[in-house]
């Protein structure tokens, strides 16, 4: 399993050097203008008494591009290409359909472009309701957490609820939770098995847990921004919250670990037929992997020895070890569960076909 920030003290430092440093406010986007600076671009909100800018990241131009309906390939092609061109389009559709707007900022640049009714549901504050729940859980230990620029992630394992998948091959239940501050998805909790003899974690796409960052529209006022301050989200966050903190208690469910089990000792039976590069390929292909990862899965399945669809899933979740990014080796891990369920379901023991979901 990929590690992320060293420890959990580390992950806080900087959930509250962010909290210090982000702003959030509601802008009408009549209000805002775009601009290309030597190469950069600048979104600017007009308050009446000052003029705030902000770099524009690349998730605030993909959700932009998304709100004014201009297809992203063509608008990277101007951002590329003819910046002054893409200001001109920008502003133009900005003020065309004036709307209120969520717009996240953290060192000096929008991260996030978002809808009036999107909920900030906050890291700092997942993790003050949280931690308490996971440190009551008997047996649960956080082996790997990380904040990214999209997401935080929190790994967890119950060291007493464990498995054997063959003699002395020993899996863990565990979960994951992530949630993204700037509209990337929904809060997830989500089983993790971990393999103790090459500290690989699967995730399983089946029995998880989301909630949805929607709340209630911004009214409308005369203001040109507003600050969202904490105390105004301390209510309706509370009784959220607990609702999370429920989930969480309950994350590490034994009938549904051993089920996973149950269908990892049958992938062990299924085969991938005589040829793992094509094996590979085919994988690859179908879940959109990289060279870099194709050839990373290809040397752990052919070292693992194993050319059974376990081993494949195997060499799935121990590739993410090899990725940088810890946002892509967590989706790997999801990849693996979903490819273990795929094959268990569509193939049948003793099968030597590698039963691959077919492209539409």
């Amino acid at each position: 399993m990929k590690q992320g920030i060293k420890s959990i003290e580390k992950l806080y430092e900087e959930l509250i050097r962010q909290r210090e440093a982000r702003q959030d406010l509601s802008a009408d986007t009549s209000l805002l203008t775009f601009n290309s600076i030597k190469g950069n671009s600048v979104i600017n909100v007009n308050t009446g008494d000052d003029v705030l800018a902000y770099y524009v990241s690349d998730i605030a131009h993909r959700q932009l591009a998304d709100y004014l309906n201009i297809p992203f390939k063509y608008y990277e092609r101007m951002l590329n290409e003819q910046p002054q061109l893409l200001d001109m389009n920008v502003n133009c559709w900005l003020m065309s359909n004036p709307q209120k707007r969520m717009l996240r900022t953290l060192d000096g640049k929008l991260r996030a472009f978002l809808s009036d009714r999107y909920r900030r549901l906050d890291n700092l504050e997942l993790m003050d309701h949280i931690m308490p729940v996971i440190a009551q859980m008997k047996g649960c230990e956080v082996i790997s957490q990380d904040i990214t620029e999209t997401h935080l992630y929190l790994k967890v394992i119950n060291k007493t609820l464990k498995a054997e998948i063959s003699t002395g091959d020993v899996v863990q239940a565990g979960f994951v939770i992530s949630n993204s501050e700037i509209g990337l998805g929904a809060l997830k909790i989500e089983p993790l098995v971990y393999r103790l003899v090459c500290k690989n974690g699967m995730i399983s796409k089946d029995y998880s847990h989301k909630k949805y960052h929607t709340g209630r529209q911004i009214e409308n006022n005369d203001n040109a921004y507003e600050l969202y301050s904490d105390a105004t989200l301390a209510a309706d966050d509370k009784a959220y919250f607990m609702k999370v903190q429920d989930i969480v208690s309950c994350a590490v469910d034994e009938a549904k670990f051993h089920l996973t089990v149950d269908k990892m000792r049958k992938a062990k039976n299924i085969g991938t037929g005589d040829d793992p590069i094509k094996t590979v390929d085919l994988l690859c292909d179908r879940y959109i992997l990289n060279r870099q990862e194709n050839a990373s899965i290809l040397m752990h399945f052919m070292k693992g020895g194993d050319l059974s669809h376990f081993g494949l899933v195997n060499a799935v979740t121990r590739a993410s070890q090899d990725v940088k990014d810890y946002n892509r080796a967590t989706e790997l891990e999801r990849i693996g569960g979903v490819l273990l369920d795929e094959g268990v379901d569509k193939a049948e023991p003793k099968s030597k076909i590698l039963m691959l979901p077919q492209a539409a």
